[in-house]
């Protein structure tokens, strides 16, 4: 009977194990991400003074015409996640950049990924960083809130509480690398709330937030 017992329990923890990691969605590459990879594989290694990474809400800033007085390298990727982030940072900062900024998570948290393991994924990025880039400057920006009412995706709705999980997380990390934290959040939203005037679809900013938010960088003298 103790032996029946045992084995109950060693296929219970099996199948709890494979449970959770069956619910982790750790895919990431899609057509679009091996186009951009492939862009970015072409070009990898070109010096560059400020490098921004993220998915869309980074890919769509024009960085470039922001900070002209520097030469920047956009690698952001529409629909990346913290998966997609970490498989290719590594040659992200063969650019050996003096300044660094990410923004990511947003993505993971649309498909309900638990905190902690965009958290692990969001170390383990910046263990990359200064391993490969130890002189490069890091600065990790909040993951921006979203506006519900405007919002037109419904798998993106009541995540509130996760955005700010994650931000905390964030400040910890920060703490614990000795990392610069860029509350971007705090001229584009209301608390968590993403304003109106910023965003058309309740998640990705226009231009008149990118513009805000460039000058929000030189303000706090992080460019």
């Amino acid at each position: 009977m103790k032996w029946l017992n045992v084995i109950m329990f060693v296929f219970a923890s099996i199948n709890g194990l494979y449970a959770q990691n069956k619910a982790v969605d750790s895919a990431y590459n899609n057509w679009y991400y091996d186009s951009r990879e492939k862009l970015y594989q072409h070009i990898k290694g070109q010096a560059v003074d400020v490098i921004f990474f993220g998915n869309s809400i980074t890919e769509r800033g024009p960085w470039h015409e922001l900070f002209a007085q520097y030469k920047v390298a956009n690698r952001g990727i529409g629909g990346d996640n913290t998966f997609g982030m970490k498989a290719r940072i590594g040659d992200v900062m063969l650019s050996k950049p003096k300044k660094i900024f990410l923004m990511m998570g947003i993505n993971d948290i649309g498909r309900g990924l638990p905190t902690e393991i965009t958290l692990k994924n969001w170390e383990e990025i910046i263990r990359i960083i200064q391993k490969t880039s130890p002189k490069t400057k890091i600065y990790v920006q909040s993951t921006l809130p979203l506006n519900e009412k405007l919002l037109k995706y419904d798998y993106l709705k009541g995540k509130e509480q996760m955005i700010r999980d994650l931000n905390e997380g964030l400040v910890k990390l920060c703490k614990r690398y000795k990392l610069t934290y860029v509350d971007v959040k705090e001229v584009l939203a209301d608390g968590y709330t993403l304003k109106e005037q910023y965003t058309g679809d309740g998640i990705h900013v226009n231009t008149d937030a990118y513009l805000v938010w460039a000058k929000y960088l030189v303000d706090k003298k992080f460019l």
